[in-house]
């Protein structure tokens, strides 16, 4: 055989040995996509099912109610301002819930357009036990005013929600909505230049100090560490295992993070357990 037949020989079957091999390797399966909604799952479905969810809020303004009247007959305390009390809304007032929900049957992450959408419908219900509380407060002749993060444009919306659950004080006077910063500390003090703050409720630690607005989730911990006598009697804090700073100083403070950099980021702050020993 001639030298150029042999060597086009050779190469057809190296070309078919090769072509043979690639048709037989496994085709790799496409890396799994992460999902923040799914992650979601367990919190939300301890909110909206569970009765230790419903216990802690109850306990929660149990709590309140029993630090009011406390405060209330302390001596010397009928000469000062208007009492009043300081609430945040979401997850602390009304049960937002649904939305979560909304947001994991359609694998969405939080937006505001969906949640504006969601204000609008001003269907959130009261959280266990606010409702009794707020009533119980302003029969007391206690003043609440409601110091949210939701947007001046979500204002009338959220006053609509107020007032159909039969919120007390769900007014433009007494509901102070975000404008600029989520900083809630201007709205605190304008409350407190008129008012004797009794006690202030929420679900987030900024809902209490801007004291606890710090970068990783170590530094917050220590923060409250070193607060802890406020808690239960001037700061009534609510759960909220869905959403909140919190998760914010996970991702170093960092939303612009990729979902999978998210993921990442809630399984590094995991303390893990060695395993059985032996393994």
């Amino acid at each position: 055989m001639p030298r150029s037949s042999l060597s086009l020989s050779l190469l057809s079957l190296a070309l078919a040995g090769g072509l043979t091999a690639c048709a037989q390797q496994p085709a790799q399966p496409p890396a799994p996509q992460v999902s923040l909604s799914d992650e979601l799952v367990m919190a939300t479905v301890w909110m909206q099912s569970s009765g230790e969810y419903a216990a802690l809020s109850h306990q929660a303004f149990n709590l309140a109610r029993m630090n009011l009247d406390r405060a209330l007959s302390a001596p010397g305390t009928s000469g000062q301002r208007p009492p009043a009390i300081v609430v945040d809304v979401d997850e602390t007032v009304l049960d937002n819930s649904p939305y979560e929900a909304w947001l994991i049957a359609n694998d969405e992450n939080y937006a505001s357009d969906s949640w504006h959408q969601w204000v609008e419908k001003a269907s959130a219900v009261p959280m266990p036990g606010a409702k009794p509380f707020l009533d119980y407060a302003a029969s007391r002749g206690v003043e609440i005013f409601y110091v949210t993060n939701r947007r001046d444009s979500e204002a009338d919306a959220t006053l609509r929600n107020l007032q159909r659950v039969g919120f007390p004080d769900a007014d433009g006077e007494h509901l102070l909505p975000r404008s600029d910063s989520s900083d809630k500390t201007p709205r605190r003090q304008r409350v407190s230049q008129s008012h004797w703050v009794v006690l202030l409720m929420g679900d987030n630690l900024g809902d209490f100090s801007a004291g606890f607005d710090r970068d990783t989730a170590a530094a917050r911990r220590a923060a409250v560490n070193a607060q802890a006598d406020a808690f239960g009697s001037r700061y009534i804090m609510l759960p909220n295992p869905a959403y909140g700073a919190w998760e914010e100083a996970i991702y170093g403070g960092d939303w612009s993070l990729s979902d999978e950099e998210k993921s990442r980021a809630r399984r590094n702050h995991l303390e893990v357990w060695g395993g059985p020993a032996g393994e």
